[in-house]
Order: C-alpha cells, then structure tokens, then sequence
C-alpha cells in the first residue's frame, strides 16, 4: 500500500491543477481512514485528482458523486454498503467504473459485484500493481 506524504501546500496546488486540466477525478469510499489517505497518495501520485470519503452517504452528498472518473469503493462500510452504492448509482444511470477493495472476499459478493458492472474486485492488502492495472482499464488508458 503506498504511504506517500505531501506537504499541505501541494495538495491544494494539485487539486487546482487537477481542475484546470480537467484531470480524472478518482473518488475513494473507505471507512478505513487510513486506507482512504494511502490509496488517496497513490491516486495523486499517478497525476489524477484524489477525494476521499468515510462513507456512501458522504460520497452521495457530495458534488464529486456526478464528476467521478472512477470509485474505488469499499464493499463492507457502515451505513449504505458498497454494493448498494452500486445499485444506487446504477438506478440513476451513472456508469461510474466501480473498483471494489475488501478485506472479507466472499465469491457471491464478487460475482454480483462484477455482474452490475465494476472493473474490478480487489483483496486487501491489495498491491499498488494491480489498483493500478484496474484503474487503468476503468479509465481505459494505460497507467504503466
């Protein structure tokens, strides 16, 4: 997992830049803050634009919830679950490329996962490697 840090002045400037360029906004639902802030670091390390969220509800609530390039979303949160964020998000007809993380794989949560649409279904501790690949084909670009 990476553990980057970034000074407090570089976060604003790049959200800015992010903003300018209209740089992919890459939004991370994970109840697990120090999940959120890894995999945030990563994200912005790969030159996109980064918002992390504790729960569905926050990330609904937010402006980022029409903007999404990607989610990368954690199955098992408190509140509404990643795959009723899904479906939500599939009702509204948004197709918003889903990577699912989780620490509890079980098949049949996988299989209805990657059924409604999402790029991917991740382990953690997940490799920086392969959030990188999903991201990748959610994107449909390549990040190697």
């Amino acid at each position: 997992m990476y553990n980057g840090l970034f000074s407090a002045t570089t976060l604003p400037e790049l959200n800015r830049t992010a903003e300018l360029k209209k740089v992919p906004v890459i939004s991370i639902v994970d109840d697990d803050p120090s999940v959120r802030e890894a995999t945030k670091g990563l994200i912005r390390s790969l030159g996109f634009a980064a918002e992390a969220f504790a729960s569905a509800e926050e990330f609904l609530q937010s402006s980022r919830a029409s903007d999404t390039s990607c989610l990368i979303l954690d199955v098992n949160i408190p509140g509404l679950s990643g795959i009723a964020l899904q479906s939500v998000l599939n009702a509204r007809g948004q197709q918003t490329p889903i990577i699912f993380i989780t620490a509890f794989p079980e098949e049949r949560t996988r299989t209805r996962a990657l059924d409604a649409g999402a790029v991917g279904f991740l382990t953690k501790p997940f490799k920086e490697e392969n959030l990188i690949k999903h991201l990748g084909i959610a994107l449909n670009r390549s990040l190697e």
